[in-house]
């Protein structure tokens, strides 16, 4: 039998090793249920919707929306830039693309639409053009094209040339509004990552 003296040390003890168990148990849990860009594109590689119909179709556009809405930034930023979802957005009719766009939008995008239109012309200017630099950069890094070489020269415009000047000009919000579903997914990228610059406060630096 265990001296008195000893007796708390060992509960202690007993109760940390519980402790950690219970913790370990949770971060794999947590691990195998977090949801990366691989886990969106494999699930859009195993699901052919054009095969899919009412119910079992508007749950397969749910399941992935809800995929994206739990990304991290970062693997939010992959996914768009990879355009893994691509594939499945052309065979979306309007209506079911309109409202999948609704449905992956970050939380305070329309807010952050408002802001943005507030701000001066030069400092309008100067958010699109860092936006615009982020994502060449993150587009460029191995990491996030699968590992492959520098993307180069070669490598597809993060948004065209048109869009970019219609954006700078017409104002961002009004160009947004009278998009078609098309054009609102081929700026989905540019526009989360102003979300992220214009929250990170630079652009109002010197107002």
């Amino acid at each position: 039998m265990l001296n008195h003296r000893w007796r708390p040390v060992f509960y202690s003890g007993l109760a940390v090793l519980a402790i950690w168990g219970m913790a370990m148990t949770g971060y794999r849990i947590a691990r195998n249920t977090r949801v990366t860009a691989e886990k969106v594109s494999a699930y859009v590689q195993a699901t052919d919707l054009s095969k899919l119909t009412g119910e079992a179709r508007a749950q397969a556009l749910k399941r992935l929306a809800d995929m994206l809405n739990a990304l991290s930034a970062e693997e939010r930023r992959r996914v768009r830039l990879e355009r893994t979802t691509s594939g499945w957005f052309e065979q979306m009719t309007e209506a079911e693309k309109g409202a999948f766009i609704e449905a992956t939008m970050p939380t305070g995008f329309k807010q952050m639409l408002t802001a943005f239109e507030q701000l001066p012309e030069d400092k309008r200017r100067k958010t699109v053009d860092d936006a615009m630099r982020r994502l060449r950069e993150a587009r460029d890094q191995p990491q996030t094209r699968g590992g492959g070489g520098p993307a180069g020269t070669n490598a597809p415009p993060v948004l065209s040339e048109d869009l970019q000047a219609k954006v700078r000009t017409i104002g961002l919000k009004t160009f947004y509004s009278q998009s078609s579903a098309q054009t609102k997914a081929e700026l989905a990228p540019v526009l989360e990552e102003l979300q992220r610059v214009m929250e990170s406060g630079r652009a109002f630096r010197g107002r």
